[in-house]
């Protein structure tokens, strides 16, 4: 039945699907499901190679069992998202936590990154995350830590003297710039070994190929990131001091 929850019959249908090679559009259309829903199904139990219709439905049965909402004290907590129903704001918080994962993010990390994200302020405090991830400070404190060798988080005193963990609107630029830095870094490198092994050699032609495929994407990226923040920054009439990576397109 289309809407609702996947019963053991669309499982079994998705698990035949996978076995058939069909895309999850294909699957999608043939159970009446949006595409997103049967994405987030597959990722989150096995991926399309590990999938098991059975697995997946006790998987999903323990996580319902699990679920317990935690009352918030003194009204509805500031990061609880506004609008929408329950059940969507959910689905679509699992499916943007594994979209982070796929991109290579740890699954507890992606969880923190997309609680803050989801929130009107762009912020939240150790005992918020952990009361809305149900998860220990502990946990917390090592996924911010994560986040922050990333350049996609930062700390910040509010007004009581909690320290908050923020996202805000030039956090890709400065992940993307974060990432021009550590091309930036390899093509060094790999120049250096060019000199080590002797121009001419295999290995030293192809440690300068690398450096100069390298080079090539850190420039294009770094103006690409430049570009858009300019644009977007000046659409909104707050364009961000100069941070940009030094060492970029040198040749």
């Amino acid at each position: 039945m289309p809407g609702g929850r996947l019963t053991q019959e669309d499982r079994q249908q998705i698990a035949l699907g996978l076995a058939d090679g069909l895309a999850y559009a294909e699957i999608a259309r043939a159970l009446g499901r949006p595409t997103s829903t049967i994405t987030r199904e597959v990722m989150r139990n096995g991926g399309p190679v590990g999938y098991r219709a059975d697995l997946a439905h006790r998987a999903t049965e323990q996580r319902t069992h699990r679920r317990r909402p935690v009352p918030p004290r003194g009204g509805t907590p500031a990061h609880q998202p506004r609008g929408g129903d329950t059940e969507a704001l959910r689905a679509y918080e699992e499916l943007f936590t594994t979209v982070m994962m796929q991109a290579g993010m740890p699954k507890m990390m992606a969880r923190v990154m997309v609680a803050l994200l989801m929130t009107d302020s762009g912020s939240l405090t150790a005992s918020e995350l952990a009361q809305r991830l149900q998860v220990s400070p502990a946990t917390v404190s090592k996924s911010i830590a994560f986040l922050e060798s990333q350049t996609l988080v930062r700390r910040e005193r509010d007004e009581r003297r909690r320290e908050r963990y923020v996202v805000d609107d030039d956090l890709w630029y400065q992940s993307m710039i974060a990432s021009v830095r550590s091309l930036v870094q390899q093509v060094e490198v790999s120049r250096q070994g060019v000199d080590v092994l002797g121009p001419g050699t295999p290995a030293a032609v192809r440690l300068e190929n690398v450096a100069r495929f390298l080079d090539f994407v850190a420039e294009s990226l770094a103006r690409a990131a430049e570009q858009a923040r300019e644009v977007l920054f000046t659409e909104a009439g707050t364009p961000p001091e100069d941070t940009a990576a030094p060492g970029v397109g040198h040749g």
